[in-house]
C-alpha cells in the first residue's frame, strides 16, 4: 500500500473495472479498490448488459463471460390494477452473434470482469473503504483508506464509487443530491426452473426476455418496475424517485411485494423461491445533475458522474464507456506527463462527443416533467387501459361510436385543451 501507482480506481463496478482494465492493458500501474467482499457484492442493477460497449473493451467477451441469456424480446407494459396494455419487439436476430444485450447476475459478472483487469496487470484490493482523497497544492495525489498505514498515492485517482459519490462531494464536485435526483430501487432474485421460464415467456434455451413496467407497478408514482429472465431465475424489481417515495409515504419493500402480487405479474412468479433481496440508489437527475467530472489528478465516471439514462434504462453501458474514455485520457496524460485538469481534459471532450452526454441532453427535462406533472402516471396510463378495454370489447357497438366514446373519456376529466397541452409537454420532454 506504500507504493505509488499511475492510477488508483475507487470502485469495481462496470465503470471502475473498464477503466482499470484499459489502463492496465496500456501498461500503466493500476490499483483498484473495492469496499465490498468481492466485486459485485455491493453492486446492483436490474441485470441487463449491453454488448456494444462491453465488446469495445473485451472483444467477443460473450464467449467467456458468465452471462445468463441473450435478450431476444423487449416488452413494455402500461399497467393498471387489473390490466396491461403491452407492446414490444421480438427478434431472432438478437439470438445470434454478435447479439444485442444480455441478462446478467452482477455478483458473477463483476467478479469475472474484475478478474480480467487483474489478468491484464491491475492490482485489486477488496474489503477496503476509501475514506477521502489526499489533496496537495490543489491536486489529488492519492487516497486515504481505512487500513493501517492506508495512504496510497498515484498520478491520477478515478472516482467510480457510485451514486452520491462521497469522494466527489468531499472535493466539491457536487452537493448532496436532492430526493428528485435519485431513485431507490429494490429487487429480488427468484429461482425458477428453466423449463417453466421458457414456457411462461415463450422462449427457448439461451433466449431471454425483459419486461419494463409502468403505471400501477409504482402505484401511479414516477418510476418503473422490471421483470427479467435469467437461466434459472428471474430478476424482479421496482423503483421510484426518493421524492415520490417520500410524498406518497411508500416503503420500498412493500412496493415490491405489491408488484409481486399484482394479478398481471404473479403468474410469472408462481412456484419460484426467493434467493436474494437487493436495494440500490440510482441516479435520476440526468443532464442537469451531471457534476464536475474532471480536476487536477482526478476523474469521475459511471454512476458517480450521474451517467444513467432512466428513459431507456441504460446505465451499465454508459458506465463502461465512461470508464474506457477516462482510461484513454489517462494514457495520453501519462505520455505527456501532465495530470492537471488541462492534461486530462480529453476525457471531457470525449464525453461530450459521445452518446452519453448527447442522450442525457436529449432527455434532460424528462424526469423533472413527469415528476412535476403526476397525471401522466396517475391518470393517463389507467385511461389507456380503459380505452383499450372498451375498443377490444365486442358488444355490438359500432367502432366509430367506440372511438368517439374513448375520446370523450380521455378529455372528460381534464378537458381537450389540457390534454393537448399535456401531450405537447410530454413530447417536448422526450423529443
Amino acid at each position: 500500500m506504500s507504493e505509488k501507482f499511475d492510477v488508483i480506481v475507487v470502485g469495481a463496478g462496470p465503470a471502475g473495472t473498464s477503466c482499470a482494465y484499459t489502463c492496465a492493458k496500456h501498461g500503466l500501474k493500476v490499483l483498484q479498490i473495492e469496499r465490498g467482499e468481492y466485486p459485485g457484492s455491493k453492486n446492483v442493477m436490474g441485470g441487463v448488459l449491453y454488448r456494444k460497449q462491453m465488446e469495445e473493451i473485451i472483444p467477443e467477451f460473450w464467449k467467456e463471460a458468465p452471462l445468463e441469456r441473450p435478450v431476444i424480446e423487449q416488452r413494455f407494459w402500461m399497467m393498471d390494477k387489473e390490466s396491461v396494455l403491452s407492446f414490444g419487439y421480438k427478434g431472432l436476430e438478437w439470438a445470434e452473434e454478435p447479439y444485442n444485450n444480455f441478462t446478467v447476475l452482477r455478483a458473477q459478472f463483476d467478479q469475472w470482469f474484475a478478474a480480467q483487469a487483474v489478468n491484464a496487470g491491475s492490482l485489486l484490493i477488496c474489503e477496503t473503504v476509501v475514506t477521502e482523497c489526499i489533496v496537495e497544492n490543489g491536486k489529488v495525489v492519492g487516497v486515504r483508506t481505512d487500513r493501517p498505514d492506508g495512504d496510497v498515492y498515484a498520478d491520477v485517482v478515478v472516482l467510480a464509487d457510485g451514486v452520491n459519490s462521497l469522494l466527489g462531494k468531499q472535493l466539491g464536485f457536487h452537493k448532496e443530491f436532492r430526493p428528485d435526483e435519485v431513485a431507490l430501487t429494490v429487487m429480488e432474485v427468484i429461482n425458477l426452473p428453466k423449463d417453466r421460464i421458457n414456457e411462461r415467456f415463450n422462449l427457448e434455451d439461451n433466449q431471454g426476455c425483459t419486461i419494463e413496467i409502468f403505471g400501477d407497478s409504482t402505484k401511479g408514482n414516477l418510476g418503473t418496475a422490471f421483470l427479467y429472465t435469467n437461466k434459472e431465475s428471474l430478476n424482479i424489481g421496482v423503483g421510484t424517485t426518493l421524492s415520490s417515495m417520500i410524498k406518497a409515504k411508500l416503503k420500498p419493500y412493500d412496493l415490491l411485494d405489491y408488484l409481486k402480487n399484482h394479478p398481471m405479474v404473479k403468474p410469472y412468479l408462481d412456484g419460484g423461491e426467493s434467493a436474494e433481496y437487493l436495494a440500490h440508489l440510482i441516479p435520476e437527475g440526468g443532464y442537469h445533475s451531471v457534476p464536475r467530472v474532471i480536476g487536477n489528478g482526478v476523474l469521475v465516471v459511471g454512476d458517480a458522474a450521474q451517467f444513467v439514462n432512466a428513459i431507456h434504462r441504460e446505465g451499465s453501458n454508459m458506465a463502461m464507456s465512461s470508464g474506457k474514455m477516462a482510461a484513454e485520457a489517462i494514457v495520453r496524460a501519462k505520455q505527456e506527463n501532465d495530470f492537471s485538469e488541462v492534461g486530462l481534459s480529453s476525457y471531457k471532450d470525449a464525453l461530450y462527443e459521445s452518446f452519453i452526454i448527447k442522450d442525457l441532453k436529449k432527455y434532460k427535462d424528462a424526469t423533472h416533467t413527469f415528476e412535476n406533472y403526476p397525471q401522466y402516471f396517475k391518470e393517463y396510463l389507467p385511461m389507456m387501459n380503459q380505452a383499450a378495454s372498451k375498443f377490444f370489447t365486442v358488444d355490438g357497438t359500432p367502432k366509430r361510436d367506440k372511438q368517439k366514446e374513448i375520446m370523450r373519456g380521455l378529455t372528460k376529466e381534464r378537458g381537450r385543451f389540457k390534454v393537448m397541452q399535456d401531450i405537447y409537454r410530454a413530447w417536448k420532454a422526450v423529443k
